[in-house]
């Protein structure tokens, strides 16, 4: 009977024990498709995201939903030093926690070139979702083609710049600094 009693005491132990933790990379292969292994890709290879697992459970910090529209409609942002209409652009998306690539087309010839094809201007800020396009902010239309991609309305897990965050309060009653 002590025998029996040993086992379950080991068991019980083992079966506390954390998982260790196992790496995930994820690149592109040169067919364009998306690769993930355990192993790490061959030192040519570009773009590797590396994540950490325990069990089945991969932390990427993004949800399912934003995933998946990640990857039926990625987002790009055509935008400069074009003043409010760039930042509002910028801070709608960032806001709504939307992961983009920005492509400036003043310091590069093929972006403005590809700019010039996609719009028939040179003009910025240009949305792209996914086959979507919309020159010129405004609000209520990016709204819109983000929620036609299905992107959430606003991130996950809502963080504060860490600026904001760092700054010291004033005291009540005591008026704010510029």
């Amino acid at each position: 009977m002590k025998t029996v009693q040993w086992i379950a005491a080991v068991w019980l132990v083992a079966a506390s024990m954390p998982l260790p933790a196992a790496q995930l990379y994820q690149w592109k292969d040169a067919q364009g498709r998306t690769v993930y292994s355990d192993q790490p890709p061959p030192p040519s290879v570009k773009g590797v995201q590396q994540r950490r697992f325990v069990g089945s459970f991969v932390e990427s910090g993004e949800s399912y939903e934003l995933k998946q529209a990640r990857e039926k409609s990625p987002v790009t942002l055509y935008a400069g030093s074009c003043g409010a209409p760039c930042d509002d652009a910028r801070r709608l998306l960032q806001t709504r926690g939307v992961p983009f690539t920005e492509i400036d087309p003043s310091e590069n010839g093929e972006a403005r070139d590809a700019l010039q094809k996609l719009t028939g201007r040179n003009r910025v800020p240009v949305l792209v979702v996914g086959a979507d396009k919309i020159d010129g902010f405004e609000e209520g239309q990016w709204h819109a083609a983000l929620d036609r991609a299905h992107y959430p309305k606003a991130p996950a897990v809502a963080r504060k710049p860490a600026s904001a965050a760092s700054a010291p309060q004033p005291a009540a009653g005591a008026p704010a600094k510029p």
